[in-house]
């Protein structure tokens, strides 16, 4: 190796800290945030258990954290994929647990490649190939779904167009352009956010009809409580009422 093991393993808890920091920090910024949040906090702790580990007499060996790192990156892997294609909920868990997986793959490989014989190295190197052709495309995937989850970003800079009453706002345009057929989950979030801002400029009728599509399209278990709250917030800010965009759920609702 390159480098000896107890700096191997510093550089591993620092690869684990980032990620775990970074998925805390990025499920703001998620359509359902507990997703990549609970995922965070899930990998946090191991690495908080790993280190603590460490002051034991006979700490963790390199290849056994490698070991822990790579189950840690497949298992985050197969549930990002799995939310990132399937259920569209998440698109940050599988490109950060992948950095994991290809670092406890790639340091396992590297522990062994002395071992190995010519055609052993040759398919080691052309797996790693694979682990960074897989990344690649999750990362990309990931921009692809921030782009399309960008337009569900309210359009708060249209903010006197936003308070005239019976016309069509900058923020109605932005969310009216907001649903694809191939991202259900943006629906909902697009018809509260509608019915937000026509309750805010007085059109009832608008409100009511953007308000049943809300309902029909899974009401508020299908958009996280987060996204309801940023956009009373916001109205509040434009001069709203805590009665009409209230800062918290009522508990019995």
């Amino acid at each position: 190796m390159i480098i000896d093991a107890a700096v191997g393993k510093i550089l591993v808890f620092i690869s684990m800290g980032v990620v775990s920091a970074s998925l805390l920090a990025g499920s703001r910024h998620q359509p359902f945030p507990e997703i990549s949040r609970r995922f965070g906090w899930l990998l946090a702790s191991v690495t908080a258990l790993s280190l603590l580990g460490e002051s034991a007499p006979r700490p963790m060996a390199l290849n056994i954290l490698l070991s822990l790192v790579l189950v840690m990156g497949s298992y985050g892997v197969l549930v990002g994929v799995h939310h990132m294609v399937q259920t569209r909920r998440d698109v940050f868990i599988a490109p950060m647990s992948g950095f994991l997986f290809c670092v406890g793959a790639g340091g396992l490989m590297v522990l062994t490649w002395p071992d190995l014989n010519q055609l052993e190295q040759w398919a080691g190197f052309l797996a790693l190939v694979v682990l960074g052709g897989g990344q690649t495309w999750m990362v990309f995937q990931r921009s692809l779904d921030r782009a399309a989850s960008t337009r569900m970003e309210p359009s708060w800079n249209g903010r006197s167009a936003a308070r005239s009453v019976g016309r069509s706002t900058r923020c109605d345009y932005c969310f009216e352009k907001g649903w694809d057929a191939d991202e259900e989950h943006l629906n909902p979030m697009a018809y509260i956010a509608l019915a937000s801002i026509h309750r805010f400029n007085g059109n009832a009728t608008e409100a009511q009809k953007w308000q049943e599509s809300f309902e029909d399209a899974g009401g508020q278990p299908s958009v996280a409580s987060e996204w309801i709250l940023a956009l009373n917030e916001a109205l509040r800010a434009l001069g709203g009422s805590e009665q009409m965009f209230p800062s918290r759920f009522d508990d019995s609702e």
